[in-house]
């Protein structure tokens, strides 16, 4: 059992401890964590692999006080140990792909026999994986407990989104990021982290798709989200920031998005999202984007407007080699993020 009668939320991160230095086990704690160190069909830069312990790593220098939130530590987050069968296949596959990736470069036909073998592996991995996750989510869940997902790339969340099905007959996600991720497929790989939007809408309780800060999209998506009759919202950068140039408040806009949301919410949160002095090391990292604190201003009027956040997702946390900004970020996202979820469900 957890010893918080003694725990000091003001001393030292104890690495001996969980997560942010936390006193909780599993058991006891409201939020469980599922790292997933997973990047295999990342198209430009990887790493985000990492992301997970470079968030475990930084989260002992995070504060614990929260100056709206009273005794924000107590909501009981508790980390989930790196699972090695991820890290390992990861490993194998992210090679495979990367040699896929390479060749289409170069202008090497797709149809190509090696091509196709090693496509079909990466597809198999990536299905393994979603059902890990799904697996582990489900297990989550079914002990009344809240998860997040802290990846890896963007396409690791699917098999929480298909966990949170069988618990909410309709749910709408919150989709933070520079990319609408609504391709069909990418690169030959039907999982690809640039297609994990269009996947989530294959799951019929997903009833609502809304996009903020998406700044780069291609033609295919543009015509997804036109012909969705409603079902995807696209808030994009340019919008966001010419309504702010007109004098628009923020506060507005987040009104006018979160109205866009049914009653409960998974948010997706892509940190390429934000400015990329923010994320420096993402794979793929695109001008302009979020601030850190406009992104909590939405979570919180979505808060004030009586929905309930079920789940979330952290992905593209990358540490990279130049310093761990990247990562220090990243595990302050995680653990006001974790104390909204907890905050949204009157816990």
């Amino acid at each position: 059992m957890s010893n918080t009668a003694t725990f000091n939320e003001s001393g030292v991160g104890v690495i001996s401890n969980n997560i942010f230095g936390l006193p909780f086990t599993k058991k006891d704690a409201r939020i469980v964590v599922l790292p997933v160190p997973w990047d295999v069909t990342v198209s430009y830069r990887d790493g985000s692999a990492k992301g997970p312990q470079a968030v475990f790593d930084a989260s002992f220098q995070v504060d614990l006080f929260d100056e709206e939130i009273k005794d924000a530590w107590t909501s009981g987050i508790y980390m989930e140990p790196i699972p090695s069968v991820v890290r390992q296949q990861n490993s194998s596959l992210r090679k495979k792909a990367l040699h896929c990736i390479r060749y289409l470069e170069r202008g090497g036909s797709p149809s190509s026999p090696v091509i196709k073998n090693m496509r079909d592996d990466v597809n198999k991995g990536s299905k393994f994986l979603n059902k890990f996750v799904e697996d582990n989510a489900a297990q989550v869940l079914a002990d009344k407990k809240m998860v997040a997902l802290l990846g890896g790339d963007h396409s690791c969340p699917l098999g929480l989104f298909k966990a949170l099905s069988v618990h909410y007959p309709e749910f709408g996600i919150l989709h933070i990021d520079a990319h609408a991720d609504l391709r069909a497929e990418y690169e030959g790989f039907e999982f690809s982290h640039a297609s994990i939007m269009n996947n989530a809408l294959k799951i019929k309780e997903v009833v609502k798709l809304v996009q903020v800060g998406v700044r780069d999209f291609c033609r295919e998506e543009a015509d997804l989200i036109k012909n969705s009759r409603g079902r995807v919202v696209l808030f994009t950068d340019r919008q966001l920031q010419r309504e702010k140039y007109k004098g628009k408040t923020w506060n507005r806009i987040c009104a006018s998005i979160v109205k866009a949301l049914p009653k409960n919410v998974h948010i997706s949160f892509d940190i390429d999202g934000l400015e990329p002095n923010l994320c420096p090391n993402t794979g793929t990292p695109v001008p302009s984007g979020l601030k850190y604190e406009e992104v909590f201003a939405l979570f919180e009027v979505i808060i004030a407007s009586g929905r309930k956040i079920i789940g979330f997702d952290l992905c593209e946390v990358s540490p990279g080699t130049s310093g761990d900004i990247d990562a220090v970020i990243g595990a302050r996202i995680l653990y006001r993020l974790a104390n909204l979820m907890n905050k949204s469900q009157n816990k």
